[in-house]
């Protein structure tokens, strides 16, 4: 069988043209590289290249094996470069989800600022509000997950990014801009507008508005920050 070695034995001899300097560049003695060479000849039954010629003359044989050698020794040295790269984290592909709308306002400088550091890691993003991402992050389809949602479970860990303050957007004309505090109660009577996602993962509703018992008077959804700005501004509803 055809092994690596067996390659850079040939391509050194016939660069070289003396199985001495082969052995020497090899870092073998003539008789190593003698012995390694005759057993892949035995396993052949060909000869691989004219003994008691100076310089070495290959065989037909050898010449085929030195051209494979030529063209697949860079290619395998090549990708061992990559795999090493690869497990040192400077190369590859980042497979990340994303569980919110808004993350892309502050995501992109940032993975800009990563790509810029690591060129030649590829960034593939999901949005992680598409499918569920924990089993996927489970089962190694992705990567990691940015979510606001966090559980307690054994076998993920969640690593805290940032804190956030929440904030109500309203047209510049709306009475409650006149409030030094907005209260759930204040939201009673308006439409909220939100992204497209359960209120039972929204923390308006969760830690806001169901907590005190209270409901807007209608959720009006949008895909897009801007889309949403654009409503709050002209008068459709309030976001938060």
């Amino acid at each position: 069988m055809i092994e690596r070695r067996h390659l850079r034995n040939l391509l050194a001899m016939a660069d070289t043209g003396s199985l001495a300097r082969a052995a020497e560049r090899l870092h073998l003695t003539p008789s190593a590289l003698s012995h390694q060479i005759k057993l892949l000849e035995d396993y052949y039954g060909l000869a691989l290249f004219h003994r008691h010629t100076k310089p070495i003359r290959l065989s037909a044989a050898g010449q085929k094996l030195v051209a494979l050698a030529r063209d697949a020794l860079p290619r395998f040295e090549q990708v061992e470069r990559e795999l090493a790269r690869i497990a040192a984290g400077d190369a590859g592909r980042l497979y990340l989800a994303i569980e919110c709308h808004a993350c892309f306002e502050w995501l992109m400088p940032v993975l800009a600022r990563f790509k810029a550091r690591w060129p030649a890691v590829d960034v593939d993003i999901r949005l992680g509000l598409a499918f569920d991402s924990l089993p996927a992050l489970r089962q190694g389809d992705i990567d990691l997950v940015i979510t606001s949602d966090p559980v307690e479970t054994p076998d993920l860990a969640f690593i805290p990014l940032f804190d956030y303050e929440g904030l109500l957007v309203l047209p510049d004309n709306h009475p409650l801009t006149a409030q030094p505090w907005i209260q759930p109660e204040h939201l009673a009577g308006e439409t909220l507008i939100t992204y497209p996602v359960p209120s039972a993962r929204m923390d308006v509703f969760k830690y806001f508005l169901q907590p005190a018992g209270v409901a807007p008077a209608a959720v009006r959804q949008a895909e897009l920050t801007a889309i949403i700005l654009l409503l709050v501004t002209s008068g459709q509803g309030v976001a938060a």
